[in-house]
């Protein structure tokens, strides 16, 4: 995998919305912390355009994406937000300049888009981090900022994740594919289909119901999505959804039901996705994993 370089004082950075309409003011915190980081920060020409839900038409958000890809002046992208409408664009793209000049590309949600593409056909290393609509309007830095700036900057991150009792025992080394479960589904199949085979694999989800969760783990068990896998990396499962006739389990329950006697290590509690302290993730990153049953776990990304 290519890693981008780090990021410097000065260095200019995009902000564009490959998926729903953003306001100047959602994201004036965002601009305002970027610039107390000592970048600057660059607008996508129709970053505040409307077309139905989204950010712009379809061709709109295509020409902001590939000027901040090209441009050899911006050194991160940052999606404002997701929602839906990166799929749109992804084969539309070219990315070739971009293997060439690799960048930071910045997200999570609908962002798994891009993650899952560039990582398969650039093999260049994302960011799934917080995005603008989310940086806080305090002047202080929270977990999730301060993960993402590590990153960015540094280019390292370590975690302590406390225990849960589904947690399966083990040690695993590997390089970090996956991001928001309802996306890699809707990818499986096409050429943005996430490669798991010995990766470490990392899944999150929002406002699903729960038998919608279930479905999605054994249509990714039916792929063969678990079957050569490292490890299992389980983040926020936030704000789930039931009918009159409850599922009966929780989404934890459903996970760990699906994928039965495994014998990879398993963590759940990981600090990323829909969640408030949302940690910074290196997708294509050299991952470490140790797993404990009893007591805090760990994740390493160098």
């Amino acid at each position: 995998m290519h890693k981008p370089e780090l990021l410097k004082l000065t260095n200019k950075v995009g902000i564009i919305s490959t998926a729903r309409k953003i306001s100047k003011q959602e994201i004036q915190p965002a601009i305002d912390r970027l610039q107390r980081w000592g970048l600057e920060p660059i607008l996508g020409k129709h970053l505040f355009a409307e077309h139905h839900q989204f950010a712009g038409t379809t061709d709109q958000r295509v020409a902001d994406l590939q000027e901040m890809l090209d441009n050899p002046e911006i050194k991160a992208v940052f999606c404002a937000r997701g929602g839906y409408g990166t799929v749109q664009l992804i084969d539309k793209i070219d990315f070739s300049g971009f293997r060439q000049h690799p960048k930071w590309v910045i997200g999570y949600s609908d962002v798994t888009v891009l993650h899952s593409h560039i990582n398969r056909y650039c093999e260049v290393e994302t960011l799934h981090a917080t995005m603008p609509i989310n940086f806080p309007k305090t002047a202080r830095d929270d977990n999730a900022l301060e993960s993402l700036y590590n990153a960015l900057f540094y280019g390292d991150n370590e975690y302590r994740i406390k225990h849960h009792p589904f947690n399966k025992k083990g040690v695993a080394q590997g390089q970090l594919v996956g991001g928001n479960l309802s996306i890699l589904n809707s990818l499986l199949g096409s050429p943005s289909d996430v490669n798991t085979i010995g990766k470490i694999l990392f899944i999150e989800d929002l406002d699903e119901y729960l038998y919608h969760i279930d479905r999605m783990m054994m249509n990714m068990k039916r792929n063969g999505k678990f079957d050569h896998i490292r490890a299992l990396l389980v983040g926020g499962m936030s704000d789930m959804n039931d009918n009159e006739i409850p599922f009966g389990k929780t989404a934890e329950e459903i996970i760990i039901d699906v994928l039965g006697d495994v014998t990879f290590p398993i963590l759940f509690n990981v600090p990323a996705g829909h969640i408030d302290d949302n940690r910074t993730l290196n997708i294509g990153g050299n991952t470490m994993v140790e797993v404990n049953d009893r007591m805090d776990s760990r994740i390493i990304q160098e």
